[in-house]
Order: structure tokens, then sequence, then C-alpha cells
């Protein structure tokens, strides 16, 4: 990644505003990740976004084609806007890896979620706690550029000694902060997998 950052002597807004926006970015990244992984909880998120191909045009997302909702903890129910397309997409959501039968009626689609295992519960959380290492590991990369920024400003006099302390002190604040950001998401989720 090649990042351009201008850095001013006393201008610590210019190196702090695009730092937290790249490590934003890996947070952003992670928080879809976890929707992805399921608790036992049904939310419309984990269909969304399922490619559907009708009408013999190129596959579209689920939400683009009808109303998902979740009225109950185990069960998502997608009413398309054409009832034409039920056979689409019953089709499209049972090649996904959800591992559930949709329910056809014939003017909506119901998806009833199983009780997960322990065993699965347990898959769940090495797999989330994997993302989230994997996420730290982005956070890191982030940190790692912009330190080598700074280091090299100062290295070829841009900056001072001082500010450069000053400028390590805020990329170490900001760097835990998004850190503390992913580890609570990850704590909220792994409470969402393993609640019965």
């Amino acid at each position: 990644m090649a990042l351009e950052i201008n850095l001013v002597e006393n201008d610590i807004k210019s190196f702090q505003v695009p730092m937290e926006a790249e490590m934003q970015k890996s947070i952003v990244h992670f928080e879809r990740e976890l929707l992805k992984i399921r608790s036992g909880r049904a939310h419309t998120s984990m269909v969304e976004n399922v490619m559907v191909s009708s009408y013999g045009q190129p596959p579209m997302p689920l939400k683009n084609l009808a109303s998902l909702t979740s009225p109950e903890a185990r069960l998502i129910i997608i009413q398309p806007w054409d009832t034409s397309i039920l056979n689409d997409i019953e089709k499209a959501l049972e090649a996904t890896e959800l591992g559930v039968k949709p329910i056809n009626d014939g003017a909506i689609i119901r998806i009833q979620l199983p009780n997960i295992s322990s065993d699965r519960r347990d898959e769940l959380v090495k797999s989330l706690h994997k993302k989230l290492e994997e996420c730290k590991v982005a956070l890191r990369n982030v940190r790692k550029d912009f330190n080598n920024i700074i280091r090299d400003s100062k290295k070829d006099k841009h900056i001072s000694e001082n500010f450069f302390n000053r400028l390590s002190d805020v990329l170490q604040e900001v760097t835990d902060k998004f850190t503390a950001k992913a580890d609570q998401l990850s704590k909220k989720k792994e409470v969402d997998i393993t609640t019965v």
C-alpha cells in the first residue's frame, strides 16, 4: 500500500485522520466477516447478499429482489416482489453454505435455522478467533506503514525528534483504540454464538 502523507511539524491531525481511516477499513471488514458467522440467531444479513439469477439477467443480490425479515430468533422470511422468481431464489439459497433447506410455500420462502450443536458452536468460536487475529494483523500492518512514514520523515529531517515521539504516541493510542474495538466486537459475537 502506497500511503502518501505530508507530515507538517506540529500538525498531528494530518497524520491521525488518514491513519484512523485506514484502521477503520479493517474494522468494517471484520464486521462484515462477523455477519457471515452464524450464531444461533437468524439475521437477514445472512442471506441479503446471496446472488440470485433470474429473468435471464446477471445475478443480483437477494436484497434487491425481495423483502427480508427475521420475525423470530431462528426464522428468516423472504418475500419476493415478484413470486415468479421464487424457484430462482430457492435454488440460490440451496447453493449457499448456510446448510439449511428453504421452505417455499408459493408466496414466500421461510428459512428455519436449526439449533446449533455444542461442537458446532466451538468451531464457530474458533473461526471467530481466527477472524479476530486477521483483523489485528491488518491493524498492525497499518500501524507499521504509518510508523515507517514517520521514521523516514525523521531520518530525512522533515520532522523533529520531539514531533516524531509525539506521533509515535498517537500511533500507539490509535492502534490500541482500534484493537480494543475489534476485541469488543469479537466478545459480543462470542456471546451470541455461545448463548443457547
